[in-house]
């Protein structure tokens, strides 16, 4: 028997340790957060949600669905100084992200770079990948530094090939900066005036030089492998007009050892405090810090000095940090995040949970529950969310020789991902530097679609999740019900796997899903979570057969105890409102 005292340790704000998180962009319902808004004073989510996870969209961004920041500004296109009001008024708390590895090009600060080269205050507020390796690497034939191989090899890569975007710069010279995540490059057509300042062409020669860059840019080819003939003395100087009409977006990795890097943080979350932040998320923390020798993915100490000047802003800033990281279960970083009194993301219940529904079991999931109650873990948790589902934070880890096991068997991991791959989900792999593939990382479904679009699983998921320790957080889509959008997924381009869980519902969707039963059932388990003070108390995980559960949780004369059969997918809420037991049965 499991039991441990949960919620106001660490907090004063009950509100913050037992509320409900919803996780939305500012636009995933309607046209703009007003409508978001809207639905939330529905008296369908009266006490549903005490808090709501913005997606960074709240602010001005450019790439990766708001993950490529441009500034921490209003984005006022979705948001207003209104809606902020009207979300405190119903007493929602917010939570954000600031996204610590990197910036957008198009920021203030790079744009400044580009415009003053090397006379910008920012020049070293990014990292200039050759400066970077100076001294360990050879020169390429494109001019970048390749690092030697006992550096290359050690890297944690989150693409294929070396992350960096080769910037184009007015001076007409191009220079490789550390770009871990996210690029997109558009060559613009050209023509023959685009030309005239080349002399010693030819009107005919313009015309063939545009006829043959046009075609390689319409077919994608590589411009630098082009043959201009007669024209190749002059073709340098063609190559520089024609990056001159590069347009490129890039999430830019940022130098933390530039005391810039730190006053942009600390203005920052003195800003996000002022937008009513509770919780700051930490995005990508463990890419920050960097070192020649290092896997540059959670580098030690490094990472814990940084993550450790972080809390002393937060805290000055009375904010909440939640470190986001993804990694093998079996290297127990959340285990040493946790460690050093941070809150950390349960990433491991979404597959534990699908695990456990399709198999019937719940062994691994009361694994996990066991690990959280006893090492007192202070945790966020989800089914669905803005990313995928993730798989590689189930996996086991070789780690100094030993072989740390993972919450589950890789077999019954792959088992998880063909079963939602099946069921139409797009799947996210790692990379090594040369490209080639080195490990599964998430699959991309909504919650639902992974289920099978069984209603009976999804509400007692639900349950499971509203039972279990932690903060709960809501992704809208889960709570209608959403099925796999395959078009946007087909449309979204490289990262377009995660557009198969973000499909925008109007108001008049939101009207028609509160019709339904999987969804006023939902916000019912939601709203008990949110309203119970029970959940404030003790819970404890009661001996039961494989396959059954029996959670309960106490506080004073309060009490809400979860009992259910995997198996038959049936469950039973015991519960009480004010000392009057209640009792209701799915």
């Amino acid at each position: 028997m499991l039991e441990h005292k949960y919620g106001s340790q660490g907090s004063n704000n009950s509100s913050i340790v037992n509320g409900v998180m919803l996780n939305a962009y500012p636009d995933s319902i309607g046209h703009n957060l007003n409508d978001i808004v809207t639905m939330l004073e529905m008296p369908e989510f009266k006490d549903v949600f005490s808090l709501f996870y913005i997606l960074p969209t709240f602010f001005n961004s450019d790439l990766d669905r708001g993950f490529s920041i441009i500034d921490y500004d209003l984005n006022k296109d979705l948001v207003s100084r209104e809606d902020l009001k009207a979300l405190e008024k119903l007493k929602i708390g917010l939570k954000f992200d600031i996204v610590l590895n990197h910036l957008s090009v198009a920021s203030p600060q790079f744009q400044d770079l580009l415009a003053q080269g090397d006379d910008s205050k920012f020049k070293e507020f990014f990292i200039n990948w050759n400066e970077f390796w100076e001294g360990n690497g050879e020169m390429g034939e494109d001019g970048v530094l390749i690092p030697r191989e006992e550096f290359l090899s050690k890297l944690f890569m989150r693409k294929s090939g070396l992350p960096i975007l080769k910037v184009p710069f007015p001076d007409g010279t191009e220079k490789p900066y550390w770009n871990t995540f996210y690029q997109q490059l558009g060559y613009q057509k050209i023509t023959a005036n685009d030309l005239l300042k080349i002399k010693g062409l030819s009107n005919s020669q313009k015309l063939a030089i545009c006829e043959k860059i046009n075609g390689a840019i319409t077919e994608g080819k590589d411009l630098r492998n082009l043959d201009f003939g007669d024209c190749n003395p002059y073709k340098k100087e063609i190559l520089q007009i024609v990056n001159r009409k590069i347009t490129y977006l890039g999430q830019m990795d940022v130098n933390a050892s530039s005391p810039l890097v730190w006053e942009f943080y600390r203005e920052t979350l003195e800003k996000l405090k002022g937008f009513g932040c509770k919780i700051l998320r930490l995005d990508a923390f463990a890419y920050l810090h960097k070192e020649v020798g290092k896997s540059n993915f959670f580098n030690k100490p490094g990472t814990w000095e940084y993550l450790e000047r972080i809390r002393q802003i937060a805290q000055k800033n009375d904010l909440i940090l939640l470190p986001e990281i993804h990694a093998e279960y079996g290297l127990h970083l959340h285990e040493e995040v946790a460690q050093k009194g941070y809150h950390i993301y349960d990433f491991f219940l979404p597959g534990l949970t699908i695990h456990a529904l399709e198999i019937g079991s719940t062994k691994s999931l009361l694994g996990w529950a066991r690990e959280i109650l006893d090492k007192g873990y202070k945790t966020v948790n989800m089914l669905g969310c803005h990313d995928g589902i993730p798989v590689l934070d189930l996996k086991g880890k070789e780690v100094n020789g030993v072989y740390n096991k993972g919450l589950l068997l890789d077999e019954e991991i792959e088992a998880i991902m063909n079963k939602i791959m099946d069921r139409g989900g797009r799947v996210k792999n790692l990379y090594d530097p040369a490209g080639k593939k080195i490990s599964y990382y998430q699959v991309n479904a909504t919650f639902f679609s992974a289920l099978g679009e069984d209603e009976k699983k999804l509400l007692l998921a639900r349950a499971i999740q509203m039972f279990m320790p932690g903060i709960p957080q809501v992704w809208y889509l889960d709570i209608f019900a959403g099925k796999n959008d395959y078009e946007a997924a087909d449309k979204g381009g490289s990262g377009g796997h995660k557009e198969i869980n973000r499909t925008t519902l109007s108001l008049q969707e939101v009207e028609q899903g509160l019709k339904r039963s999987i969804v006023i059932d939902q916000l019912a388990l939601i709203r008990l979570r949110n309203s119970s003070r029970a959940f404030l108390g003790k819970v404890e995980f009661k001996d039961t057969p494989d396959g059954e559960l029996d959670i309960v949780w106490k506080n004073q004369k309060e009490s809400a105890q979860l009992k259910a059969d995997l198996k038959t997918l049936t469950f039973t809420i015991n519960y009480t409102h004010h000392g009057i037991a209640k009792s209701i049965a799915y």
